[in-house]
């Protein structure tokens, strides 16, 4: 079985006091024992990354980074780099997600360069993917969704799956209030986890972790984490509410 994690994408969201009193609550609200059977991520902002390592050491919940460079080094002026958030240290980032896609023209293979980087600097990554709403009402989502999938991650080897998390993101569900039916979202996951057994093998198929990323709620988390190919979340706003966000893990 693989083991269900909930991890919350805080975004370009709270200050380091405001954000040290959620990262608070979040520890004193999530208990040991849930932590044994679902792992849970935060993944700061860059301003809170230290501060939050020396907080989260020894707690059992991974701390991430939201982004990272695709070059080593170089004159890339506010630009922060994979080794130097395993330096901080952090545990994981998250790439690929649809704003940076959106806002910012990371294509397929940027973020593939991206996670080449944080594989390097041994982090774990969650790797995000996703159709618009124009692309599923076109019928094409699952033609981008594979085509996100191959071309960032088609040329890991199979050893590097194992730092590799992916994150299904339907964008039209993304901060709008809609979600995918818990159907949907399975349709979509099983999708991903048949290409991997096609792409790389079946034993990666089966142990790669697929989240669903898209208005999940203490709600609707239920009954999106029952479905068979859906392993857990990638949590926006009720990441920001530590009651939300502990429902979305008791879940």
């Amino acid at each position: 079985m693989r083991k269900r994690l909930v991890a919350g994408n805080w975004k370009m969201n709270t200050n380091m006091q405001d954000g040290y009193r959620l990262l608070k609550d979040i520890l004193d609200g999530v208990r040991e024992n849930e932590l044994q059977s679902c792992d849970v991520h935060v993944y700061a902002p860059f301003t809170h990354l230290k501060v939050f390592s020396n907080s989260l050491n020894g707690s059992g919940i991974l701390l991430g980074a939201q982004n990272c460079h695709h070059e080593a080094s170089g004159a890339y002026t506010g630009e922060v780099s994979a080794e130097m958030l395993a330096s901080v240290p952090v545990g994981g980032v998250l790439l690929g997600h649809s704003e940076r896609r959106q806002y910012f023209g990371e294509t397929n293979e940027v973020v593939g360069q991206k996670v080449n980087q944080a594989l390097e600097n041994g982090l774990q990554v969650i790797y995000c993917f996703g159709e618009t709403l124009e692309e599923r009402e076109a019928n094409t989502h699952f033609d981008v969704v594979e085509r996100q999938i191959k071309e960032g991650l088609g040329h890991l080897t199979v050893e590097q799956w194992d730092n590799i998390t992916l994150a299904y993101e339907p964008v039209w569900a993304i901060g709008t209030g809609k979600t995918a039916t818990a159907e949907q979202a399975q349709e979509i996951h099983a999708s991903a986890r048949n290409l991997l057994g096609s792409m790389v093998n079946n034993e990666v198929a089966e142990k790669t972790r697929i989240l669903y990323g898209g208005s999940v709620k203490p709600n609707n988390a239920g009954e999106l984490f029952g479905m068979a190919d859906i392993d857990g979340g990638l949590i926006g706003g009720a990441a920001l509410n530590a009651d939300s966000f502990k429902g979305i893990i008791t879940a």
